[in-house]
């Protein structure tokens, strides 16, 4: 298969991270943050007391030398992670598991936190960034606080070459392509083409592409914004 406008950039090491947090009442020690070329957030290492050393995704207001804990019996500060059924309801959360042990897998990109509304039964109700509403099961972990390098968003890569270093390539416009290699293509002069959709003919703008019968439809309380 072959991946347009992807290729070059600078050699990475995947660095592996503890999305889990499965040392529950092991305290453990900030020892740095770290970039990581693989994510938009920073990452914080970790000492714990028994002498295993992880990776995190770095919260919002997390300095070296900090104390951070999972498990239970952990209070609710930011780099802590706890299940959901011990958050008080209000708090700011990131890194969040789908199914209990999973590892967590709803906002993780920087800047990024969801709130806890609510609690219904087995359920905890969350506001997820981008404004939906759903149910999760409490026994899920989370994390406190906000996802950190908020100013992720602001960055300006300031030429080219900086976008080459991240293994993005020139990308034309499909607009600008003639019809044999896109729908949009083609046409006398600057005539911009048609409805808008990808070379494969899906539209770009509009059409729903969620599984109509997904199994994970009878948890979302309210849709996202558009």
């Amino acid at each position: 298969m072959t991946m347009r406008y992807i290729g070059g950039g600078h050699k990475q090491k995947y660095r592996l991270i503890d999305f889990k947090r499965n040392k529950d009442g092991i305290p453990a020690t900030v020892k740095s943050i770290e970039y990581d070329p693989n994510r938009t957030s920073r990452i914080a290492l970790l000492y714990y007391a028994d002498g295993a050393k992880s990776y995190i995704v770095a919260p919002n207001g997390l300095e070296v030398g900090q104390t951070v804990m999972s498990g239970a019996q952990a209070i609710p500060e930011i780099g802590n992670s706890l299940p959901m059924q011990q958050i008080p309801v209000g708090t700011i959360i990131h890194n969040i598991e789908l199914r209990p042990g999973q590892g967590a897998k709803l906002v993780r990109s920087a800047g990024a936190f969801a709130q806890l509304t609510s609690r219904e039964g087995n359920y905890a109700i969350i506001k997820m960034p981008s404004g939906e509403t759903r149910k999760i099961l409490s026994t899920c972990k989370a994390t406190i606080g906000s996802v950190g390098n908020s100013d992720h968003a602001l960055e300006k890569s300031g030429k080219a070459g900086r976008s080459r270093w991240l293994g993005r390539r020139p990308h034309n416009r499909g607009v600008v392509m003639n019809p044999v290699d896109h729908p949009m293509g083609g046409g006398e002069g600057r005539a911009s083409g048609g409805h808008p959709r990808s070379r494969t003919g899906l539209y770009a703008k509009g059409l729903k592409t969620r599984a109509p019968k997904k199994h994970s439809s009878k948890y979302i309380i309210e849709r996202r914004k558009k």
